[in-house]
């Protein structure tokens, strides 16, 4: 017996390490820390090194100050920058009201087959954006033989260059867009609807709330926290779009239309290898977003402390 329980010590002595309270939970956090560290904070603070740095090469590394920063003073930067505002702004409008209404649609059961409507919406967010890119455009293509352009003749109008302009072509930019993700944020409104306790519309039914004073002090409360995650990620993905952008214009962006912020990074990084400048741009790009979703969730009350 003696034997028995002193060659058991030592068993329970080698698992104690991971049987350790107070080991076990940073085990377990290891790798989430790890792939932070190494995939997101590491290439920040690079990045914000090389903004400060003239590259040539990659053993060739000057500190130049705040050049690159000065450098986006330029037409080019102005125009990515405005293109990227102006599609940012109707993405937030359009990606936020066009699935609330059609979520609210098809939560209330006023369209049969509503199960069928949410795959039939959803399905464009699994088309690769190369392959939708080139549908659009061929549709809004630029001879008379292109589909929007037969539409504007059997109206009576005359036939666009819709991405020959700055204003047409954000129009096709943003109806790309809406095709591809609108459906996703349907099924984000579907689950915040889905959350609201239906004792709620009743108990307004009864102080004789009309469908309107339903929307605006049950639905949209009760979907907050579901709208604010709306809103910063179209935000994101309006500022940070270049996929759309390429796919409708190629390489025949005549005049930077088209051209966002991203796109004008990948140029002056990739194509004329200043990647100093590149990284100035992507922080420009950085902070823009921020201040744009700290403005936005203040707005909403995100940082209000609930009584």
């Amino acid at each position: 017996m003696q034997k028995d329980s002193v060659q058991q010590k030592p068993l329970r002595h080698r698992g104690s390490f991971l049987n350790d309270p107070r080991i076990v939970p940073y085990v377990l956090v290891a790798p989430f820390i790890i792939f932070f560290l190494v995939v997101y904070l590491y290439p920040l603070i690079m990045t914000i090194i090389m903004s400060f740095q003239k590259i040539d090469g990659p053993n060739h590394r000057e500190f130049i100050g705040l050049k690159n920063y000065l450098k986006l003073d330029t037409r080019d930067f102005r125009l990515a920058l405005q293109t990227s505002g102006r599609y940012a702004f109707w993405d937030l409008i359009v990606l936020t009201l066009v699935p609330l209404v059609i979520a609210c649609i098809l939560h209330s059961g006023l369209a049969k087959g509503s199960a069928f409507f949410k795959s039939l919406f959803f399905i464009p967010s699994l088309t690769s954006i190369i392959v939708a890119g080139i549908v659009f455009r061929l549709a809004f293509g630029t001879l008379e033989t292109a589909t929007m352009n037969r539409v504007m003749i059997a109206l009576g109008q005359k036939p666009i260059k819709w991405l020959s302009y700055a204003d047409s072509g954000n129009f096709v930019l943003i109806l790309l867009t809406l095709w591809r993700w609108n459906g996703v944020n349907i099924v984000y409104y579907l689950s915040g609807l889905q959350s609201i306790p239906t004792d709620y519309y009743e108990a307004a039914q009864i102080d004789g709330a009309n469908a309107i004073q339903k929307f605006t002090h049950v639905t949209l409360p009760g979907i907050r926290p579901v709208l604010i995650y709306v809103i910063t990620i179209t935000v994101l993905g309006g500022f940070s779009m270049f996929t759309e952008s390429v796919a409708l214009w190629q390489q025949n962006n005549a005049g930077g239309v088209g051209r966002t912020i991203v796109g004008y990074m990948y140029m002056v990084g990739f194509k004329k290898n200043n990647f100093g400048l590149a990284s100035a741009v992507g922080l420009t790009l950085l902070a823009l977003v921020v201040a744009v979703n700290l403005i936005q969730l203040v707005l909403m009350g995100f940082f209000k402390k609930e009584d």
